[in-house]
C-alpha cells in the first residue's frame, strides 16, 4: 500500500458532508485568468472598439483559421512564402493598402524604430490595394526563416506587427499605457481575427530531445496562453460565434477552458458595456 492514499467515506452524517466538501474544494480548479487580467482584457477590447472602427469589426472582420482555406498557396523560397502568408494576413486584417513587406530578420531594422502613417480609414475591405508609388517606401516586417516550420506562430507574429502599427495610429494609448504595449498590440491582433493562432502558439512545450526543439521557430508571446484564449473568447462572444465553430481548431487542452470562458463572459458585469461599444 506504499504510495497509495485510501479515503474511507462515512455512510452519513455531518462528518461525511464535511469530508465531501473538503475533497470538492481540494479538486476545485483555480481561477486560470486573474480577475485583474480579465478586467484589463475587457478594458482593452473596449479601447479597440472605440479607437479602431467597431463597424469594420462587426461587418468585415472574420475568424481566421490556420488551414489551407484561409492560407492557400505555396512558394519556392522563404521570402516568397513569408510574403504570401503576410498578404493573406493583411487581407483579413483589412490592411492590404498598407506598404508592408516581409524580410528576413537579418536584412532589416527593428520594427520599433519605424512608424507608419495611413490616411483614414485605417482598415478597409480587402479589394483595396497599396496606392501608386507605395512599393518604393515599403516598411519591412522581420521574420525568422525557421518560423516557416510553425506557420501559426508566423501568422500571429505578422498580425502582431500590424497591431503594433495600428496602435501607433490610435487617438489614445491602450489601458496601461506604454508598459502594456506588447500585450495590447497582441490583443489588437486577436481583435482583428487571429486569436486561434495566438492561443495555439502562445506556449510551446520543449519536451523530447534537444534536436526536436528550435527556439528560433517559436513565437515570443506577451499574453499568456490562457489570456490569449480569453481574448479569443471575447472575440467569439462579440461576433456571436458558437464555441463549436472554434474549439476543433484549438489545442486539445485549451478547449474546455475556452467553453468556460465563453460562458463566463456573457455573465460578466461588463458584457452590456461591450455590446454597447459594438453598436456605436
Amino acid at each position: 500500500m506504499d504510495g497509495v492514499v485510501v479515503i474511507f467515506w462515512p455512510a452519513s452524517g455531518e462528518r461525511g458532508v464535511a469530508l465531501l466538501t473538503a475533497v470538492k474544494q481540494w479538486f476545485k480548479p483555480a481561477a486560470v485568468v486573474e480577475p485583474q487580467a480579465t478586467q484589463w482584457l475587457i478594458d482593452t477590447y473596449l479601447w479597440a472598439l472605440e479607437q479602431f472602427d467597431s463597424d469594420f469589426f462587426q461587418h468585415h472582420t472574420v475568424l481566421v483559421l490556420p488551414n489551407e482555406r484561409f492560407f492557400p498557396g505555396r512558394a519556392d523560397h522563404s521570402d516568397a512564402m513569408a510574403n504570401l502568408i503576410l498578404d493573406h494576413v493583411k487581407r483579413y486584417a483589412g490592411t492590404t493598402h498598407w506598404p508592408l513587406v516581409a524580410v528576413s530578420s537579418l536584412q532589416c531594422q527593428p520594427v520599433e524604430s519605424l512608424r507608419l502613417a495611413i490616411e483614414p480609414p485605417l482598415r478597409r475591405p480587402a479589394a483595396e490595394s497599396m496606392p501608386p508609388g507605395a512599393e518604393t517606401a515599403l516598411i519591412p516586417i522581420p521574420y525568422l526563416v525557421d518560423q516557416l516550420t510553425r506557420p501559426e506562430g508566423m501568422i500571429a507574429t505578422f498580425a502582431h506587427v500590424i497591431g503594433h502599427y495600428l496602435a501607433q495610429m490610435g487617438r489614445e494609448p491602450p489601458p496601461g499605457g506604454e508598459a502594456s504595449w506588447g500585450y495590447a498590440t497582441e490583443l489588437l491582433a486577436i481583435y482583428m481575427g487571429f486569436g486561434v493562432m495566438f492561443a495555439n502558439s502562445a506556449f510551446t512545450h520543449r519536451g523530447g530531445c534537444g534536436s526536436c526543439y528550435n527556439p528560433n521557430a517559436v513565437r515570443q508571446a506577451n499574453l499568456s496562453e490562457l489570456e490569449s484564449l480569453y481574448a479569443l473568447a471575447l472575440f467569439a462572444a462579440l461576433k456571436r460565434l458558437p464555441p463549436r465553430q472554434i474549439t476543433p481548431h484549438l489545442k486539445r487542452h485549451l478547449r474546455s477552458h475556452f467553453r468556460r470562458f465563453m460562458a463566463q463572459i456573457e455573465r460578466h458585469s461588463c458584457w452590456p458595456k461591450l455590446e454597447r461599444a459594438l453598436q456605436r
